[in-house]
């Protein structure tokens, strides 16, 4: 079952077909990977990276930066190497072999899936700001938040179910259905919103600078407090991983790339730099302006200890910027800029039900790449005769969405998110290793400079916040992949295309995202997820 490899040959003969026109300059893909960058992690993870880390979190955005620019050199080069197929999945297939394959793309459907209910937690946060800001209405607590967790129970006690979070996912899912697509203007004037949403908290804020604030810096450590998992600088950084992911957007463009050598680390170190100096200074201003300080040390976001705290502090008339569930908006209303803060809240309210869309679309489409390889039953890529689109894979998908938004909270939903994503790009970090000794004549339009240097450290940096996850985050891939072994071995080993000697290469399929739109016209983004 090991020896079951996809030909590259035959991959690459199809992507010979596609001649896709090289036309991206350096800084047409830097501008690319800013648009698919920016988004969703830094509206809705600031609150968790800040219980996690307190001020430290500045560090966190470094070290998540710096782990994801050494993976996206070893994903460039698989990508200008199998331009069909844009993920680890096929790569993984391609050059490791179909059970370690079946593993990443069982790994990316539980990403792009929970992914999803991340976002839709979040945009259910900052709904809610916002209607409270503006009609003075809001849900009682048990009808906008879920329960919180921990692996000593359930607490319903702060909440039983998020209504709003339900709402948005299953109106994504239904939209999805009947065949909605963005166009290419609409999602480019989201990208112009969040960049000039997140410019302007940046210009209000950093004049209000208080370096009282900043100290302690390091109030849990660098790794948390002895007995603790997933605190801490390095904890919060595997958190804040969720919002760099749309990287692999420059990746996936390399075979559109004049010069690729020289253009795509260009490209992916330039956009991950400017992201991370962004994201740094909307981090520097919500601590210098009103602190980012943890409740208690040594306890996780979203479990019953942390929101007991949390309740007792909003009792006493305050409102720390850990306990928001619209971290952003609330700095800006906590230094008396509510009009500021409404128009943060109306900008994720529009951008980010688009980013769920495309988690959505990521997800049905590794399905999709599954099911064409006869690992996943061929059923779950049914057409629906009207809308022309894969109704039953896409409302399977929406009700798991759905139902992990309702009983989870955000930062639990994206350090699980993580643990697929950070699995996926391990084994992209050892095929590019592998590939190098096993065909090391094949052409490479881009090469990772100093490979084995460059891989082992995205290999080991992918484990150090891998396992620098919450306890229950790094429990749920083993079990999650143990499940996906059962069906594999029920089902994929007998009725896998490869093993019954069938090889069938489909010149549309793509199993990255929809292609998100780039910031600049003319840019063109084959990838990325928008986190």
């Amino acid at each position: 079952m090991f020896g079951r490899v996809k030909p590259l040959d035959a991959i690459l003969a199809t992507a010979e077909k596609k001649s896709l026109h090289r036309t991206l300059g350096p800084v047409q893909l830097t501008l690319l990977g800013v648009g698919a960058i920016i988004g969703t992690g830094i509206f809705v993870l600031t609150a968790a990276a800040a219980q996690k880390a307190g001020p430290g979190m500045m560090w966190s955005f470094v070290i998540a930066g710096f782990v994801c620019a050494v993976a996206a050199l070893c994903y460039s080069e698989l990508a200008s190497m199998v331009p069909v197929s844009g993920s680890a999945y096929t790569y993984t297939y391609a050059v490791v072999g179909e059970v370690l394959a079946w593993m990443v793309g069982w790994a990316l459907i539980l990403e792009y899936a929970v992914a999803a209910s991340a976002v839709s937690v979040g945009w259910s946060g900052y709904f809610m700001g916002l209607l409270k800001s503006w009609t003075g209405f809001e849900l009682p607590s048990a009808l906008s938040a879920g329960p919180a967790w921990s692996l000593s129970g359930v607490d319903f006690s702060h909440g039983i179910i998020n209504v709003p979070a339900i709402f948005v996912a299953l109106a994504v899912t239904l939209l999805l259905m009947i065949g909605t697509k963005e166009s290419a203007t609409f999602n480019a004037f989201l990208v112009a919103i969040k960049v000039l949403a997140l410019t302007m908290f940046i210009i209000l804020t950093l004049p209000l600078l208080n370096g009282q604030h900043f100290a302690p810096f390091t109030p849990n450590g660098w790794f948390g407090p002895a007995g603790t998992s997933g605190l801490g600088v390095v904890g919060a950084a595997a958190s804040i991983f969720f919002a760099y992911v749309g990287f692999d957007a420059v990746s996936t463009a390399a075979e559109e790339t004049k010069d690729p050598q020289r253009n795509v680390p260009i490209g992916l170190i330039g956009s991950l730099a400017i992201c991370t100096v962004f994201y740094l200074l909307v981090a520097a201003g919500a601590i210098g302006a009103i602190g980012a300080q943890p409740t208690a040390l040594g306890v996780q976001p979203g479990t019953p200890e942390f929101m007991n705290q949390c309740q007792a502090l909003v009792a006493q008339g305050q409102e720390p910027l850990v306990c928001s569930k619209e971290a952003l908006a609330h700095v800006l209303r906590a230094v008396n800029y509510t009009w500021a803060g409404d128009l943060i809240g109306l900008a994720a309210n529009l951008a980010l039900p688009s980013v769920i869309l495309m988690m959505l679309f990521g997800q049905t489409r590794i399905f999709f790449v599954m099911a064409r390889d006869g690992l996943l039953p061929e059923k779950l890529a049914t057409v629906h005769p009207k809308w022309k689109t894969p109704h039953i894979v896409t409302l399977i998908t929406g009700v798991f969405v759905a139902i992990a938004a309702a009983l989870l909270p955000v930062g639990q939903l994206a350090d699980i998110s993580n643990s697929g994503t950070l699995f996926a790009f391990f084994m992209v970090s050892i095929a590019v290793l592998v590939l190098r000794v096993r065909d090391p004549n094949r052409a490479r339009p881009f090469r990772t400079p100093i490979v084995w240097v460059i891989a082992p450290i995205s290999a080991v940096g992918c484990l150090l916040l891998y396992f620098n996850l919450p306890i229950e985050a790094m429990l749920v891939l083993p079990v999650w992949g143990g499940i996906g072994l059962v069906v594999y071995f029920l089902y994929g080993f007998r009725k896998s295309h490869v093993g019954r000697g069938i090889i069938d290469v489909h010149e549309d399929d793509t199993d990255s995202p929809p292609q998100p739109v780039p910031p600049m016209p003319g840019a063109h983004t084959p990838g990325g997820n928008d986190a």
